[in-house]
């Protein structure tokens, strides 16, 4: 047997989570809300100014959301991060229990688990470093995470909203935009959900059905109540 086997582990990204986030809601919130006008009005102008609209709205929106949680996740990785260094500096002996504890969960004997602690003890922000990933499941956030993730959660739902709006720029009437964008947007959630779900390790088949089915059921909820309401 061969010993040149390479691990394969799915390492998804902060990119690719914010691409998911972003061109998910583009592709579905916009089309619906394009879908339920078709329902209601006769100008592919009116669809269209409200279509773009929602886009500039749900991608500042979408943006500051992104932002908002990537400085969440730094401020706590920051307030966690002090509060292990006060824990080490006044709470010496109860810290390195903490140590043991964590290694006596792998089935590690005592005296070994006592070595570790204090030989890890000697470097503080090693110390400290180690209790952040083991004890709170907590990785260093990258400093420009809130700023990468608004810009690519924005831009990733401007090109998704912008992709079932573009039917209705070349088509007479918004029935016939509406079945155009509906060709357009069924392809596009086809091939997202194929390739999010490969990304996550999930069945590409599977996840394309239900990436697609959950946007055009939104499409058709918003169409029909436009529809009534009209």
């Amino acid at each position: 047997m061969s010993d040149s086997y390479e691990e394969q582990h799915l390492k998804s990204s902060e990119f690719i989570t914010d691409m998911v986030i972003g061109m998910s809601d583009g592709l579905t919130v916009p089309f619906a809300l394009a879908a339920g006008l078709s329902g209601a009005v006769d100008s592919n102008a009116i669809v269209i100014t409200a279509g773009i609209a929602e886009i500039v709205a749900g991608c500042i929106a979408m943006g500051l959301g992104g932002y908002l949680a990537g400085k969440t996740e730094q401020e706590h990785y920051e307030s966690e991060l002090k509060r292990e260094h006060f824990e080490v500096d006044n709470y010496h002996q109860k810290e390195i229990d903490e140590v043991k504890e964590i290694f006596a969960d792998y089935g590690i004997d005592e005296e070994t688990q006592e070595h570790i602690a204090q030989q890890l003890s000697k470097d503080k922000d090693k110390w400290v470093d180690f209790m952040m990933k083991f004890e709170l499941g907590l990785e260093k956030p990258n400093p420009n995470r809130a700023r990468n993730s608004a810009i690519t959660i924005g831009l990733a739902y401007v090109v998704g909203g912008f992709l079932p709006l573009s039917a209705y720029f070349f088509t007479n009437n918004p029935k016939d935009g509406l079945i155009v964008s509906a060709i357009i947007t069924t392809l596009c959630l086809c091939v997202f959900g194929f390739f999010k779900a490969k990304v996550t390790g999930q069945p590409p088949i599977k996840g394309a059905l239900k990436v697609t089915a959950i946007g055009l059921v939104a499409a058709a909820a918003a169409f029909g109540i436009a529809k009534l309401v009209g």
